[in-house]
């Protein structure tokens, strides 16, 4: 067995801290990334007032359109269809969208009477706070593109 001297062993002590300095976890601003306080969010964006909640306790049959039945509205309803929508309900609103095709059952036909004969409250409710596998679009589609992709799928009645 070999046996360092003890000025060796001292001299290693001395020099090894500094050397052995790392970060702590804790130091590092990953670990403490809220702690620090969160900007004021910009007026209007909490609401205090409204919403999914409000939406939730009301009859859907009591809802109104408050969009204005414009050929405006219908194209941006469109859009809003084709940019949310078209994956799963497909480019016809009959059910076969590219996603939708690995959905068992298939997604509904949106030009089905069983679907347009709803009165516009309900087709709004059901987008927003979902129903059977449908998701919930409240957090993700704005009210008016809601409201505005119903009047887009009224305008496609009878054309299919």
């Amino acid at each position: 067995m070999t046996c360092y001297p003890v000025w060796l062993l001292l001299l290693l002590l001395l020099f090894a801290p500094p050397g052995c300095n790392y970060g702590r976890m804790n130091d590092q601003e990953s670990v403490r990334t809220y702690e620090e306080k969160m900007p004021d969010s910009p007026p209007g964006t909490i609401p205090i007032s409204g919403g999914v909640e409000v939406l939730s306790r009301t009859e859907p049959k009591d809802l109104k359109n408050p969009v204005p039945p414009t050929v405006p509205a219908i194209s941006w309803g469109k859009a809003a269809y084709f940019n949310y929508c078209v994956h799963c309900h497909g480019p016809k609103a009959d059910g076969n969208g590219t996603v939708g095709q690995s959905f068992a059952p298939l997604p509904s036909n949106l030009n089905d009477p069983q679907v347009l004969d709803q009165s516009d409250g309900e087709l709004f409710s059901k987008i927003s706070l979902g129903f059977g596998r449908h998701p919930a679009l409240a957090n993700t589609v704005s009210e008016t593109d809601r409201w505005s992709i119903i009047f887009y799928l009224r305008s496609l009645k009878g054309k299919s």
